[in-house]
């Protein structure tokens, strides 16, 4: 079958599956479009309820065309949405469109400018190089996931807010109810793998460490907290390397002059290409904090910018030495007539002597 019959079935045999754990409701087909990603989906909306789950059509698609088992692909998607409609959490429909009641639900959340730019024309976001920052409204989450709802021009629209207005409420919120966490590699890497698995290390002597919130889901949007680089340089002594783990999280890395920029964005590179879904990426980029000047930039640019700034003292201290030789080249000029002048005068009393 072709790739439309294909879907016809697997939307009927969806339909069939709810209808045998009692649950009717209305299967549509639609385009999504999120950030860094898009795809056919379709959105399963229960008898009675004005809201519903979505399901990527295209990934089941993909995997029974892949190969998979079509009775197994269809079964996983029909528990998902089983659990997900179970799920849903109790919300009011009017409160979508009270902005003192969903101010309180904003979040922050940061994806590649780049790779979102058709889509960031339509959100309203903040640039912090080529990273966006964008808002969400979280409004509800269990051990099951979470229910969001991204907010775009036409939502704040009908919110009857502005941009200013909607970042500096999330600026207030998005640290209250997601509130930012910066551990070291080594406490990350024993809560994974247990105690005793690695060796413990002195907080002192750690050199990596992991920013994010408490969840994991879409935490990397922490750097956009208020103060969140000054309190991270107080953790970490100072300067520090920010690298793009995921949109879930990022890993800060002292400066200590052991790494350099490029071997940081080659090792993000290597990464993003071999163990982080295309979905859930969010820069090849290094970035760095200058915790002197509380400048966050690309990598690239602080060591140029520090490059110049050696230059700068390098020429500084130049000039200091040359303004010295040059003062004491004078101070020896003014010296010369008077000496000449006082051994004449030794010569000419010497003579009168003899």
């Amino acid at each position: 079958m072709n790739s439309e019959e294909l879907k016809d079935r697997v939307k009927d045999d969806l339909g069939q599956m709810l209808e045998a754990h009692g649950i009717k409701a209305d299967i549509s087909e639609h385009h999504v479009e999120k950030l860094n990603a898009s795809y056919e989906a379709l959105s399963i909306t229960p008898e009675g309820s004005r809201i519903g789950v979505n399901a990527n059509l295209s990934a089941i698609c993909d995997a029974i065309e892949d190969g998979q088992s079509y009775s197994e692909v269809v079964a996983r998607a029909a528990d998902s949405i089983i659990a997900g409609i179970e799920n849903t959490p109790e919300i009011n429909v009017e409160d979508l469109t009270n902005y003192d009641e969903m101010k309180t639900k904003l979040a922050m959340e940061v994806v590649s400018a780049d790779r979102n730019a058709d889509m960031l024309q339509n959100v309203p976001h903040e640039q912090m190089e080529d990273i966006a920052v964008v808002y969400r409204l979280i409004l509800g989450q269990d051990s099951e996931g979470r229910s969001s709802v991204l907010v775009t021009n036409d939502l704040m629209e009908q919110f009857g807010v502005t941009h200013d207005q909607l970042r500096e409420d999330a600026l207030v919120n998005a640290p209250e109810i997601r509130p930012s966490e910066i551990r070291g590699m080594s406490v990350v890497m024993t809560e994974m793998m247990g105690p005793g698995m690695i060796p413990e290390i002195d907080p002192a002597d750690e050199q990596m460490f992991v920013a994010g919130v408490s969840d994991n889901i879409h935490g990397a949007g922490v750097i956009a907290y208020p103060n969140f680089f000054e309190d991270a340089a107080e953790k970490l002594g100072g300067d520090f390397y920010v690298l793009p783990s995921s949109i879930h999280e990022v890993l800060l890395v002292r400066d200590n002059g052991e790494m350099t920029a490029k071997d940081l964005e080659a090792m993000v590179r290597e990464v993003n290409a071999t163990q982080v879904a295309p979905e859930e990426q969010l820069t090849d980029h290094v970035y760095h904090y200058d915790s002197k000047e509380h400048v966050f930039e690309m990598a690239d640019k602080f060591e140029e910018r520090q490059a110049e700034r050696d230059a700068d003292e390098r020429d500084s201290d130049k000039g200091s030495l040359l303004d010295d030789l040059k003062a004491k080249k004078e101070e020896v000029a003014k010296e010369a007539p008077e000496k000449h002048a006082k051994d004449a005068v030794k010569k000419s009393r010497g003579g009168e002597a003899l």
